[in-house]
């Protein structure tokens, strides 16, 4: 893998630059279109490269339990199991031990709006689908309550056997409400697992790029450590890891792009909404994923440049506009508002499709604005001209 930066923004950690890798070049910022299953959800491999898509993110947890990643081995990799011929990258399985220990039972995500309580590691340790200690994570399967065991070797040897162009080292990924004292333990484990990551990649030859992660909450102290930690190992990239408050992202996420080694791509886990891509992109992030499209479109939800609107109220039923005006994609040339609210009235499968056709052409071309406005120096007024018409909801 290569990385080149273009252009640089004064003022601001924002640049706009290429990763080059096997399977194709990623103009950057970008954002990554998460094909968890090895499948961009109610979108085909061939509509989501139609919508401008320059790379998918395939996840190792849900992979490895489904089909097994030694069949995706056997099947040729990743890319031709799932006929992506673009970039890919996979994500560890870190989240799982996070979403499926620390947060459960919570209605925690990688995002709190507030810190409500703290937890002990006694507490977190009690999670009855997921045990974290120092070697790695027990857990049992969501699918049907098998025992499993992740390490950092062994979720590299997953994502060799995975075959993706990027692959992530093996970290635990904390609840936003979590204290102090465990976010240092957690963050010196992840240190750890880093390591290991690295050492387990080397030794299997080390043909993908395999990005370190930071973490540290939203603890600036924990993060500005975690960043020189990880920077200084030997890792092609480095991906920023949860767990944040809605409003410190942008924060939290200068004073590790400050420390990073600027040379090397840097990639935000698990944040896409609109407004976070710029404030991202102005702290020197390249790339994005983030379930939020193709979640949002199968509850009806829909971006516009006003904000998200709920295909379901009312006022849309006969509504024969389309979702977003002078938007080009597939959706909005074809379909009006009120066809897409009798579709999810009725709830048919096509309801997705469209409804997700249009999210992710919306944060793609969102994401191509940004970068030209890197490019061509009008990012400031991008993103003020973009906020003063989206409403956050």
């Amino acid at each position: 893998m290569k990385f080149k930066i273009e252009k640089k923004l004064p003022g601001t950690l924002a640049r706009a630059g290429m990763i080059e890798t096997e399977h194709g070049v990623i103009e950057t910022p970008a954002f990554v279109v998460v094909g968890t299953k090895a499948t961009v959800k109610s979108v085909t491999p061939e509509q989501v490269k139609e919508l401008g898509a320059q790379v998918v993110l395939a996840n190792t947890y849900h992979l490895y339990l489904q089909p097994g990643d030694e069949l995706i081995h056997t099947a040729g990799g990743l890319h031709n199991f799932m006929n992506w011929a673009g970039p890919t990258i996979t994500d560890s399985g870190g989240f799982q031990a996070f979403s499926l220990g620390a947060a459960y039972g919570q209605s925690v995500s990688k995002i709190g709006s507030a810190i409500q309580r703290e937890e002990t590691s006694d507490q977190i340790a009690e999670s009855p689908l997921a045990k974290v200690d120092e070697d790695g994570v027990t857990f049992k399967s969501h699918l049907d309550g098998s025992e499993h065991r992740f390490t950092p070797e062994r979720s590299i040897q997953i994502q060799h056997n995975i075959g993706a162009d990027i692959i992530f080292a093996f970290d635990e990924c904390t609840s936003p409400t979590a204290s102090l004292e465990y976010q240092k333990q957690a963050m010196a484990r992840t240190h750890r697992w880093a390591e290991r990551s690295l050492a387990e990649h080397q030794k299997l030859g080390g043909g993908q790029a395999l990005f370190g992660i930071v973490q540290g909450g939203q603890y600036q102290d924990l993060r500005e450590e975690s960043a020189r930690v990880i920077g200084g190992m030997d890792f092609a990239g480095f991906g920023i890891g949860g767990s944040f408050t809605e409003d410190d992202i942008g924060t939290a996420v200068a004073w590790v792009n400050k420390i990073l080694p600027e040379e090397k791509p840097r990639h935000l886990l698990g944040i896409g909404e609109p407004q976070d891509l710029f404030m991202g992109v102005e702290q020197g992030i390249d790339t994005f994923d983030c379930v939020i499209p193709t979640r949002m479109a199968r509850h009806g939800q829909l971006f516009t440049n006003q904000g998200k609107i709920n295909i379901l109220n009312a006022q849309f039923r006969s509504d024969f506009t389309p979702p977003e005006a002078g938007c080009q994609c597939y959706t909005c040339a074809h379909y009006t508002k009120a066809y897409l609210a009798h579709l999810f009235r009725a709830k048919e499968m096509t309801a997705a499709t469209l409804a997700s056709i249009h999210n992710l052409y919306f944060l793609i071309n969102l994401i191509k604005q940004i970068r030209q406005s890197v490019l061509d120096g009008s990012f400031a007024q991008l993103k003020e001209q973009f906020l003063l018409t989206y409403k956050k909801q």
